[in-house]
């Protein structure tokens, strides 16, 4: 494992040249990637993805590359890139991914040789169910708008006794910051470019999807949120809420289509050796990008170098709690990293 100071060395020493690099679709356009030539680029937040007609397995599946990259978004602001972002993530989603496929299934392909930190993930190109699936253990303190917090907060504002959220009725007084709630929610949201948390019922009327497909997503994620917070028991950790995204696949099963259980995607809580959580000045010890929300004073706010570098030694922390295992990460150009996993992924499939 490694220890803060060498920890702090590491994002010190490389972090600036692990961020360099091109985006895919200058990669495509200078043509170093030359299968992908006139392939669809999708843009996201904090990946991209790359489909299209030549895109196709030897049995017939569509096929969609997600980049992981080292941008960081709060807010549904794009905040600047944070060293070894992408690689961290990406053993994040690896390791949390074998805990679970057998119940929320995975878009992914495994790809023999592709290594856990390669920020290209290879997957089926999904019919996606357009929602966020969230579910809720703790109503965690949250800058952001759509959190159980901030509604909580809006009706104690207005002196009221009970409020609606995402289809639970729930009464302020019986609620606290970082308290748990009396069950695990399920508190789905929109894929907007601003979400909003709406209740089944909305899904259902804008047939977004229907009531068996929304039982079947909620039912396998609760199943699976138990089997982490099992998992992270034994770590010293709690799993506190967390997001994933699902689609259908060519055999019309619903899977798991982007990561799971990432920092990005989920809090987690350090228990102390009671088993209770763990708090520094009166807030719960997290690992989650909740510490780069809390940096944001204003709303087009970009981190400075030191932010970024202070963010991405929370991050290699965070992985190593979770996992149990140092941070390995490879040093080569970013852009080589992209171009020989892309053409091992593509060796494979094609």
């Amino acid at each position: 494992m490694l220890d803060e100071k060498q920890i702090r060395e590491l994002v010190a020493e490389h972090g600036a040249t692990v961020n360099e690099g091109r985006p895919v679709d200058q990669l495509i356009a200078d043509g170093d990637i030359p299968r992908l030539a006139g392939c669809t680029v999708l843009t996201g937040k904090v990946s991209d993805s790359v489909f299209g007609d030549s895109l196709v397995t030897k049995a017939g599946k569509p096929i969609r590359l997600m980049y992981r990259n080292n941008r960081i978004s709060t807010h549904d602001v794009n905040r600047g890139a944070i060293p070894f972002k992408d690689q961290v993530l990406a053993l994040n989603h690896d390791h949390m991914l074998n805990l679970v496929r057998d119940v929320l299934g995975s878009s992914q392909f495994k790809i023999e040789g592709l290594l856990p930190n390669s920020t290209v993930i290879p997957a089926e190109n999904l019919q996606l169910v357009m929602l966020e699936n969230v579910l809720r253990l703790y109503m965690a303190e949250s800058s952001t708008s759509t959190s159980l917090y901030q509604h909580w907060l809006q009706a104690q504002d207005s002196g009221e006794d009970a409020f609606h959220y995402a289809g639970h009725d729930l009464r302020v007084s019986e609620l606290e910051p970082n308290g748990v709630l009396p069950y695990l929610m399920d508190t789905p949201s929109t894929k907007d470019e601003v979400d909003q948390t709406i209740n089944a019922k909305y899904l259902f009327d804008e047939g977004i999807c229907t009531p068996a497909q929304y039982d079947q997503i909620r039912n396998s994620s609760l199943m699976a949120f138990g089997m982490v917070s099992q998992y992270l028991k034994e770590r010293g950790m709690v799993l506190v809420d967390t997001k994933t995204e699902h689609g259908i696949n060519s055999e019309g099963k619903i899977v798991s289509a982007d990561e799971l259980y990432t920092m990005d995607s989920s809090r987690f809580w350090r228990l102390d050796e009671d088993g209770e959580i763990m708090t520094r000045d009166g807030k719960p010890v997290s690992f989650s990008k909740e510490f780069a929300r809390g940096m944001v004073k204003e709303k087009d706010q970009q981190f400075s170098d030191d932010q970024a570098a202070e963010i991405a030694v929370r991050y290699i922390q965070g992985l190593q709690h979770l996992t149990g295992k140092a941070f390995d990460a490879d040093l080569r150009p970013r852009d080589q990293r992209i171009i020989d996993s892309t053409n091992l992924i593509l060796d494979f499939l094609l």
